[in-house]
C-alpha cells in the first residue's frame, strides 16, 4: 500500500531529517521525534519476533531513550571520549502500509551508518522500519525497528542510535 505522492515524499523526510539529526549529535532532537509512546528496537537475532522474550541490541522507550541521551551528552563518558562522528545513508523508502483516516504510516527504509572514532571506521546496515502516527504537520515515530544484517554478530560497545 502507497501514499499519495506528497504523503510518501513528506514521509521520506522525515526519516531523512531524523537520520541528520543523529549524524549532528542532536540527540534531544531526535528523542522529540519519537511519540510519549515510542521505542527504539534493535533486535539481537534475524527475524526477532518480540524485544522481550530475549535481548536486543537496542530497546528504549522514552524513559531510557532519555537516560541514553544524558550519558552521550556527558563530557566523561567513557564509550563517547572521543565522540563518534557518523554518516547515515537512507534509501529504498517504501510505504508499506497508510490509514490516511488514523494518520498512521508503516515505512520501510534502508540505512548504512557509518561510524568514525578513534582512527576505525565501523560500518551498519540493515533494514529499518518506522510506524508512525501524523502530529500536526510532520509526523512522531512509535516504533523505530532496524534489523541490523549482521545483527547477531559480536559487537563493541555501541552507544549512538542507529
Amino acid at each position: 500500500m502507497a501514499a499519495d505522492g506528497s504523503s510518501r515524499a513528506a514521509l521520506e523526510d522525515f526519516i531523512i531529517h531524523e537520520a541528520r539529526l543523529l549524524d549532528a549529535r542532536r540527540f534531544r532532537d531526535w528523542m522529540e521525534l519519537f511519540a510519549e509512546d515510542g521505542t527504539y528496537w534493535v533486535p539481537a537475532v534475524p527475524d526477532q519476533k518480540s524485544p522481550f522474550d530475549q535481548a536486543s541490541l537496542f530497546y528504549d522507550d522514552r524513559e531510557l531513550m532519555k537516560t541514553r541521551v544524558e550519558r552521550l551528552e556527558h563530557p566523561r563518558i567513557h564509550v563517547q571520549t572521543p565522540p563518534s562522528r557518523t554518516a547515515h545513508l537512507v534509501g529504498n523508502v517504501v510505504v508499506d502500509a497508510a490509514d490516511e483516516t488514523k494518520g498512521e504510516y508503516v515505512v520501510g527504509s534502508t540505512v548504512i551508518m557509518v561510524e568514525y572514532r578513534e582512527d576505525r571506521q565501523r560500518l551498519f546496515a540493515g533494514r529499518q522500519q518506522h510506524r508512525l502516527r501524523r502530529d500536526g504537520e510532520s509526523f512522531r515515530i512509535v516504533q523505530k525497528r532496524v534489523d541490523l544484517i549482521n545483527c547477531d554478530s559480536a559487537f563493541e560497545a555501541m552507544a549512538v542510535p542507529i
